[in-house]
Protein backbone atom coordinates (compact mmCIF):
# COMPACT_ATOMS: atom_id res chain seq x y z
CA UNK A 1 0.00 0.00 0.00
CA UNK A 2 1.26 3.61 -1.00
CA UNK A 3 1.00 6.68 1.81
CA UNK A 4 -2.18 8.00 1.95
CA UNK A 5 -2.61 11.70 2.23
CA UNK A 6 -3.33 13.12 5.08
CA UNK A 7 -5.71 15.79 3.43
CA UNK A 8 -7.75 12.30 2.34
CA UNK A 9 -8.59 11.39 5.38
CA UNK A 10 -9.07 15.03 6.37
CA UNK A 11 -11.87 14.99 3.46
CA UNK A 12 -13.64 12.59 4.54
CA UNK A 13 -14.17 13.63 7.52
CA UNK A 14 -15.29 16.64 6.45
CA UNK A 15 -17.75 14.66 4.24
CA UNK A 16 -18.94 12.70 6.75
CA UNK A 17 -20.00 15.98 8.59
CA UNK A 18 -22.15 17.24 5.76
CA UNK A 19 -23.51 13.65 5.04
CA UNK A 20 -27.50 13.58 4.59
CA UNK A 21 -28.81 10.54 6.79
CA UNK A 22 -32.20 11.75 8.26
CA UNK A 23 -33.46 8.78 9.00
CA UNK A 24 -30.63 5.98 10.13
CA UNK A 25 -28.16 8.74 11.10
CA UNK A 26 -25.72 6.63 10.14
CA UNK A 27 -23.06 9.11 8.78
CA UNK A 28 -20.40 8.55 5.94
CA UNK A 29 -18.10 10.42 4.43
CA UNK A 30 -15.79 9.45 1.20
CA UNK A 31 -13.16 11.60 -0.23
CA UNK A 32 -11.52 9.85 -3.57
CA UNK A 33 -8.19 10.78 -5.09
CA UNK A 34 -7.03 10.58 -9.01
CA UNK A 35 -3.77 9.54 -9.88
CA UNK A 36 -3.12 12.81 -10.48
CA UNK A 37 -3.77 14.00 -7.46
CA UNK A 38 -7.42 15.77 -7.45
CA UNK A 39 -9.62 14.78 -4.56
CA UNK A 40 -13.26 14.81 -4.61
CA UNK A 41 -15.62 14.50 -1.51
CA UNK A 42 -18.87 13.64 -0.79
CA UNK A 43 -21.46 11.97 2.22
CA UNK A 44 -24.18 9.57 1.92
CA UNK A 45 -27.27 10.91 0.84
CA UNK A 46 -30.83 9.22 2.84
CA UNK A 47 -34.55 9.20 1.43
CA UNK A 48 -37.56 8.06 3.24
CA UNK A 49 -37.37 5.27 0.57
CA UNK A 50 -34.42 3.26 2.01
CA UNK A 51 -33.73 1.72 -1.85
CA UNK A 52 -33.15 4.97 -3.39
CA UNK A 53 -30.51 6.04 -0.44
CA UNK A 54 -26.42 6.38 -1.83
CA UNK A 55 -23.80 5.44 -0.04
CA UNK A 56 -20.79 7.99 0.49
CA UNK A 57 -18.56 6.12 -2.00
CA UNK A 58 -20.80 5.93 -5.06
CA UNK A 59 -21.77 9.20 -4.75
CA UNK A 60 -18.42 10.56 -4.36
CA UNK A 61 -16.94 8.32 -7.60
CA UNK A 62 -20.31 8.95 -9.89
CA UNK A 63 -19.29 13.12 -8.86
CA UNK A 64 -15.36 12.59 -10.27
CA UNK A 65 -16.53 10.09 -13.05
CA UNK A 66 -19.37 12.76 -14.28
CA UNK A 67 -16.46 15.20 -14.33
CA UNK A 68 -14.73 12.74 -16.80
CA UNK A 69 -12.38 11.15 -14.18
CA UNK A 70 -11.27 7.47 -15.18
CA UNK A 71 -8.18 6.79 -12.78
CA UNK A 72 -7.88 6.69 -9.11
CA UNK A 73 -5.73 5.59 -6.20
CA UNK A 74 -7.09 6.47 -3.00
CA UNK A 75 -10.84 6.25 -1.67
CA UNK A 76 -10.80 6.90 2.07
CA UNK A 77 -14.84 6.14 4.02
CA UNK A 78 -14.83 7.70 7.06
CA UNK A 79 -17.95 6.83 9.86
CA UNK A 80 -19.00 7.25 13.52
CA UNK A 81 -18.85 3.36 14.08
CA UNK A 82 -16.02 1.89 16.53
CA UNK A 83 -15.39 -0.64 14.32
CA UNK A 84 -14.63 -0.26 10.53
CA UNK A 85 -17.06 -0.29 8.16
CA UNK A 86 -16.15 -1.92 5.04
CA UNK A 87 -18.38 -0.50 1.56
CA UNK A 88 -21.63 -2.01 1.37
CA UNK A 89 -21.51 -5.06 -1.78
CA UNK A 90 -23.33 -2.56 -4.28
CA UNK A 91 -20.30 0.05 -4.03
CA UNK A 92 -17.99 -2.94 -3.89
CA UNK A 93 -19.39 -3.82 -7.25
CA UNK A 94 -19.34 -0.26 -8.68
CA UNK A 95 -15.92 0.21 -7.10
CA UNK A 96 -14.58 -3.08 -8.88
CA UNK A 97 -16.32 -1.63 -12.46
CA UNK A 98 -14.79 2.10 -12.36
CA UNK A 99 -11.91 2.41 -10.21
CA UNK A 100 -10.47 -1.48 -9.85
CA UNK A 101 -6.95 -0.79 -8.74
CA UNK A 102 -8.15 1.55 -5.79
CA UNK A 103 -6.39 1.59 -2.71
CA UNK A 104 -9.08 1.50 0.35
CA UNK A 105 -8.43 3.60 3.61
CA UNK A 106 -11.33 3.00 6.69
CA UNK A 107 -11.32 5.61 9.36
CA UNK A 108 -13.56 4.90 12.49
CA UNK A 109 -15.10 7.01 14.90
CA UNK A 110 -11.49 7.37 17.23
CA UNK A 111 -9.96 8.10 13.71
CA UNK A 112 -7.94 4.79 13.47
CA UNK A 113 -7.46 3.67 10.12
CA UNK A 114 -7.34 0.07 8.18
CA UNK A 115 -6.10 -0.10 4.71
CA UNK A 116 -7.74 -2.67 2.17
CA UNK A 117 -7.38 -3.52 -1.43
CA UNK A 118 -10.56 -3.66 -3.45
CA UNK A 119 -9.79 -7.33 -4.21
CA UNK A 120 -9.06 -8.42 -0.55
CA UNK A 121 -12.57 -6.78 -0.44
CA UNK A 122 -14.43 -8.63 -3.36
CA UNK A 123 -12.38 -11.62 -4.16
CA UNK A 124 -13.19 -13.09 -7.34
CA UNK A 125 -15.25 -10.33 -8.45
CA UNK A 126 -18.05 -10.30 -11.19
CA UNK A 127 -17.12 -7.83 -13.62
CA UNK A 128 -16.49 -7.29 -17.98
CA UNK A 129 -13.92 -10.31 -17.94
CA UNK A 130 -17.01 -12.69 -16.51
CA UNK A 131 -19.23 -11.23 -18.96
CA UNK A 132 -16.73 -12.16 -21.93
CA UNK A 133 -16.67 -15.58 -20.73
CA UNK A 134 -20.53 -16.59 -20.64
CA UNK A 135 -21.27 -19.91 -22.56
Amino acid sequence: MSKIPTQLLELALEAKSRALAPYSHFRVGAALRTAAGKIYQAGNIETSSYGLTLCAERVVLFKALSEGERDFSHIAIATDTDTFCTPCGACRQVLWDYARSVEIVLINSVESTRFYTLRELLPDAFGDATLKNKS
